[in-house]
């Protein structure tokens, strides 16, 4: 499945959104712990898709077996990722957060070769995981062969959260044909039905002391993140596939890691740089785009040169 300049120009923006998200759940968790921040995110997120689908008066189709859909695509992009990466998130930076985050495509390659018939493994791609799981090893660094820290604990929980996030876009094929904001409020909605007891039970959230820099935090996450990005993640998803829509982890590191250093004075290590060029060469292989270039560009230039 190709991408197109629609598709393009939502991705871009879905960077663009997404990128935020790290940020804002970074100020969030000063103040909350990650069970009661999944809640808040999809609840709120939940709420105002939900308004607009009443405002605009759209049709929402319903059967048994869709809500069960829902429930268990509220798992898989929702609950799991979300609660994995917001306790990594009280241990590491949001810039490497991000980039450990950028692996998604990755394990979506892998997933989709076996799970789908449209979307095999190629030798690029092949090529591609290789370079992007070596630079998950260099990102970690060798001194979790020792033993894991709390640092190299929190950046495998945010691998995992990548591992989910692929099992969900090749799950959330199967809501091609709806609009964009159905599956997206239907499966925000699942996630808060599903996450609000385990929030009550652990976290007794009304004890909780909740900041003006949080609240904010929490309506860039919900509505900017989560709420406007899923209408726009269901869009590309149904017209370009899983594995291109993924390709927005990419582009999601360079935003994080400018707000990190400007807003949070955030500094990385070396490492960090490195394993994200490996992951970005592997994401590039994966992709094809930019090698198709090159051998047009290197095809065109022996032409003009075997006609001179």
């Amino acid at each position: 499945m190709r991408m197109g300049a629609a598709e393009w120009a939502l991705l871009a923006a879905l960077a663009l959104l997404w990128s935020g998200s790290f940020f804002f759940a970074k100020i969030a968790l000063a103040d909350l712990p990650p069970i009661t921040l999944v809640l808040a995110r999809v609840g709120l997120a939940a709420i105002a898709l939900l308004a607009v689908i009443a405002l605009w008066r759209i049709e929402v189709p319903w059967s048994w077996h869709l809500a069960g859909q829902f429930l268990v695509m509220g798992v898989l992009n929702n609950i799991v990722p979300f609660a994995l990466i917001f306790w990594g998130q009280r241990a590491i930076d949001t810039g490497l957060a991000a980039i450990l985050n950028a692996t998604t495509p990755i394990f979506t390659v892998l997933l989709a070769h076996l799970l789908t018939r449209d979307e095999k493994l190629t030798r690029n791609r092949a090529a591609g995981v290789l370079f992007g799981l070596i630079g998950v090893a260099v990102l970690i660094g060798s001194h979790a062969l020792a033993g894991f820290d709390l640092a190299a604990t929190s950046q495998l929980a945010i691998i995992a959260a990548a591992v989910s996030y692929g099992f969900a876009g090749i799950y959330g094929r199967r809501f091609r044909g709806l609009p964009a904001i159905v599956p997206a409020a239907g499966m925000l909605t699942a996630s808060t039905i599903m996450i609000l007891p385990v929030a009550l039970l652990l976290d007794r959230p009304w004890t909780l002391h909740v900041g003006g820099n949080t609240w904010a935090a929490l309506a860039g996450l919900a509505l900017l993140s989560t709420a406007l990005g899923y209408v726009v993640y269901f869009r590309i998803l149904a017209a370009a596939g899983a594995t291109n829509l993924l390709l927005v982890t990419l582009l999601i590191p360079i935003g994080a890691l400018t707000l990190g250093a400007f807003a949070l004075d955030e500094r990385l290590a070396w490492n960090a740089f490195a394993g994200m060029a490996l992951i970005f060469l592997g994401l590039a292989a994966i992709d094809g785009r930019v090698l198709r270039s090159l051998r047009r560009i290197s095809g065109g230039g022996a032409t003009l040169r075997d006609g001179a």
